[in-house]
């Protein structure tokens, strides 16, 4: 707690504060009276967050035990082993470097926004009249400020919840893990009976050690290591262009999870509406006599906050003093109140300060002025508060019950300035049912009269006319007590006890409160209704009004039942938990939505809400559009299938490799592929048409589909099978490569089938490899062959990846220029890799000639039509067979 106390030199009462000058004085002498920020997250605790994945650990443990092996590598092979865990560990740092830099991006976005809505303290001060507005740092001593709430240790007890993206890909880590142990292991065993051969000297051990590295290189194959950088890189560039369209995500994750929102639960104040609310209707009684019973309707004119506007009753302009009801309104509305208006002279605008709510209420007096306030020679700062200043000058607030939902009111505790015969009272606000329930009588102009049903219904059939007709209209009924309880007899600290003290009121008026709806939110409703969308309305406010303004803009239809589309915000807690399982989206701009906010899938706050809810956001909206969040669920959609298709690229790539060591440890022929090549191809060659994938065009009918369910599979069974089946033939042709070079190639060795799968034996037997160089066998043509066909079955296979089930004649190459792109460098690094001296030599491979190459194009052209005949069996079938497609 800051502590404000006055100086005892100082000088100064509750109402003549200190001046512009002492307060001067006072910010150079004393440090800035802030209240602690919420403590970021230190850079080491958001780079230990990047390798918080499964597959990033295994990636490091594949690292760590290359590193080993490495160590103890014969010298002349020493260097180009310590490639593998230094790549390994390069592409990790550089994942990690991208994650750290989006989200530190998305913070400074967040404090951007918090400097247009930097946080405000109320005070009174000697030069001006009434309560004005000042940032809370420029707070001094003599400015006495009450700072309370319970929100802070209910967001401490909130926790957050993985997205559905990290859920599943903690899956398929776990999965992945399995298998690739599994597969090491069986390598590694079937190999047993060649661990003593002649190439190994004859040793166990070194023939143990020969097929561990297999093992080894085969779980490097078999783990997809480029994956985090382009799911990071992905997600980043969504974030990119989503703040292009207003919307700051502060998560990478929750990009993704948009796209598997079924339920947007929504605000109705400042999220549907605009919370610009202004008083445009007040109620008051003229004569109650039995059944007979007249009123007074005001219609009050001036929509904003400016403290102009004038008193209707039947199109007729009337003066409020002329209406004894309206002074105890307005002493209500002006002492029931802890907000007020300034004027702010830079846009030439009366702003609130405070809540919207109790800004309208203050308004509201400045355009009765019952007492008929002269304002020709004031200011404009000064006629914002003139009346509600005459007023306050004639009472005292002692304290104030605050609003609790429980009794769904507030009220002061007020003493008269100098003697007066009404002696002390209290005064009271809130929602109409409310009130209603503890008034026993009822004011008519200067008089009390006893409450009847036959009032009470009158008064609530005002409130609902005006709540649910054609403005829907926010209805405060106001009341007093005139012989409230002794001080020393109330519970303060209690506010259960409050609804004890707020009983035997009398009824004085009620205001209804305009909040218009935002514009562009009829047409966001109809576009979440056609994407499958539901959304919700939970309110605080009278729930008849709220659902009558989500009529209004379309949330529900006209005859449409609100059952499961509306609810306050108790009843949205009762829910059982079979009904909470949705994938939730929750908007908010206040205080009291920031645990909402924090606990949903989801959390999207207002640019111009509370700072307290953008913390707790996962998203903020700069432009408070409601529109936007269409966008970026649009966007989150996109994302997911990008995401699929390039993991669906990269499994498949990574299975072909799997297949390919597989195969050259179970038929004992020479290694087609090395531990580096391999690298190599996961991390840069396959890994800049991955990334160019999360460019892909999103669907034309992306938002005509229902949203997917967030406990649906990223790999499904279909899907498994064209890992496996492509996967199979990119490990085939790549043996196959290395052995058309070994066996048919007429300017290679031309062996025979014993030769290849038995080379370990070439040195014991002299006979069965006669005229052979056992040399032979590490010739880097052979690898090279089996790279190149790598390599080009992948960029053939990333135009397979521009959609998952569209035909490459309806969704041609040229709809991705990134992806074209991305493919021509990869070629051009590996002709680098090819072509340049001391790259070939790092990866042991050598230069390839024009009946190489063509021989290349010939093995890994039928990539395409294979995968363009699965596609058209998921075209034909997948209607038939949802649940495996």
């Amino acid at each position: 707690m800051v502590d404000m106390s006055r100086p005892k030199h100082m000088t100064g009462t509750y109402i003549d504060e200190v001046d512009r000058d002492e307060a001067r004085e006072l910010q150079a002498s004393h440090n800035i009276p802030e209240l602690p920020a919420e403590e970021g997250k230190p850079l080491w605790e958001l780079i230990l967050e990047q390798f918080d994945d499964l597959l990033v650990k295994i990636l490091l443990l594949a690292a760590c035990i290359s590193f080993i092996l490495a160590w103890f590598e014969e010298n002349d092979d020493q260097i180009t082993a310590f490639v593998e865990p230094f790549v390994i560990l390069t592409i990790l740092v550089c994942n990690a470097v991208v994650g750290v830099w989006q989200e530190r991006n998305a913070e400074s976005a967040i404090e951007a926004l918090k400097e247009y809505e930097p946080e405000i303290a109320k005070v009174v001060r000697q030069n001006y009249r009434g309560v004005q507005k000042i940032r809370a740092s420029n707070l001094v001593p003599g400015d006495i400020v009450d700072v309370s709430g319970k929100i802070r240790n209910e967001m401490m007890d909130t926790e957050t919840e993985k997205t559905p993206l990290q859920q599943k890909l903690d899956e398929f880590s776990n999965q992945l893990s399995k298998v690739i142990t599994i597969i090491c292991i069986a390598v590694w065993a079937i190999n047993i009976g060649h661990f003593n051969d002649p190439a190994h000297g004859g040793s166990w051990i070194k023939g143990a050690i020969y097929y561990f590295k297999i093992a080894v290189a085969l779980a490097v194959a078999a783990i997809p290591e480029g994956l985090p950088a382009v799911i990071t890189t992905c997600l980043a560039l969504g974030t990119r262009r989503m703040a292009k369209k207003n919307a700051i995500v502060r998560s990478l994750p929750s990009v993704e999870t948009l796209g598997c929102t079924s339920v947007i639960c929504s605000d109705k104040t400042g999220t549907l509406t605009t919370n610009q609310m202004s008083v445009c209707k007040a109620f008051s009684f003229s004569r109650i006599e039995g059944n007979d019973i007249g009123s007074y309707q005001f219609d009050i004119t001036g929509s904003t906050y400016a403290p102009v506007g004038e008193l209707h009753i039947n199109n007729k302009v009337v003066k409020g003093s002329d209406f004894a009801g309206l002074e105890e309104i307005s002493t209500i509305c002006a002492m029931c109140n802890d907000s007020s208006v300034d004027y702010n002279e830079s846009k030439d605008a009366y702003e609130k300060v405070g809540e919207a709510t109790e800004t309208a209420l203050s308004v509201l007096v400045e355009k009765i002025n019952y007492f008929n306030t002269d304002t020709s020679h004031l200011n404009k700062r000064e006629i914002a508060t003139a009346c509600n200043q005459v007023i306050q000058g004639m009472w005292k607030k002692e304290f104030t019950l605050e609003f609790s939902r429980d009794r769904k009111s507030m009220s002061v505790y007020i003493v008269p300035n100098k003697p007066s015969k009404e002696g002390t009272r209290m005064f009271a606000k809130g929602a109409p049912e409310g009130v209603l329930d503890r008034c026993t009588s009822v004011r008519v102009g200067k008089e009390k009269v006893p409450m009847t049903p036959v009032v009470k219904n009158e008064i609530l059939k005002v409130c609902k006319t005006w709540g649910t007709g054609r403005d829907t209209l926010r209805c405060l009924a106001l009341a007093t007590i005139d012989n409230p309880p002794k001080v020393e007899h109330m519970d303060l600290e209690d506010s259960r006890k409050f609804i004890q003290y707020e009983t035997n009121m009398t009824f004085v008026g009620v205001v209804g409160m305009l909040d218009p709806p935002r514009a562009e939110v009829i047409d966001s409703i109809k576009a979440c209704r056609a994407a499958g969308i539901r959304v919700i309305v939970i309110t605080g406010d009278n729930k008849a009004t709220a659902e009558a303004i989500c009529r209004r803009i379309g949330v529900f239809t006209e005859n449409e039942s609100t059952s499961g589309l509306s609810f306050t915000g108790r009843e949205f807690d009762d829910l059982p938990p079979e009904e909470q399982r949705a994938a939730v989206m929750r908007t908010g701009d206040g205080v009291n939505d920031a645990p909402a906010l924090k606990k949903a899938e989801i959390g999207i706050a207002m640019g111009s809400g509370t700072a307290v809810a953008k913390s707790a956001a996962e998203m903020v909206l700069a432009d408070d559009n409601f529109s936007t969040i269409v966008s970026a669920v649009e966007e989150g959609r996109a994302i997911y299938n990008n995401m699929k298709q390039f993991i669906r690229y990269l499994i498949s790539s990574n299975v072909g490799e799997v297949v390919c060591i597989f195969l050259t440890a179970a038929l004992g022929i020479p290694e087609a592929l090395i531990p580096v090549q391999l690298l190599w191809v996961n991390l840069v060659t396959d890994g800049l048409p991955a990334t160019a994938l999360g460019f892909n065009p999103p669907d034309l009918e992306i938002m005509k589909k229902p949203p997917r369910s967030a406990k649906e599979s990223l790999i499904t069974g279909w899907l498994f099978f064209r890992y496996l089946a492509i996967g199979g033939y990119v490990g085939c042709a790549t043996v196959g490569a290395a052995a058309w070079w070994f066996m048919i190639y007429e300017e290679g060795p031309q062996l025979n089938y014993y030769q290849l799968t038995h080379h370990m034996q070439c040195p014991a037997e002299p006979t069965r490899f006669a005229g052979i160089d056992c040399s032979i066998f590490e010739a880097p043509a052979a690898k090279t062959m089996a790279l190149s066909v790598l390599v080009v079955i992948e960029m053939l296979n990333a135009l397979n990846s521009l959609s998952e089930n569209q035909s490459l004649i309806k969704m041609p190459p040229w709809q991705n220029m990134w992806l074209l792109g991305a493919i021509a460098l990869s070629m051009s690094l590996h002709f680098v890799i090819l072509y340049v001296d001391v790259m070939s030599q790092i990866f042991q491979i050598t230069h390839l000639n024009i009946n190489e190459w063509l021989a290349v194009l010939k093995i890994s052209l039928p990539v395409i039509f294979m995968d363009e005949t699965l596609k058209f069996v998921a075209r034909k079938f997948s209607d038939d067979y949802p649940g495996f497609f």
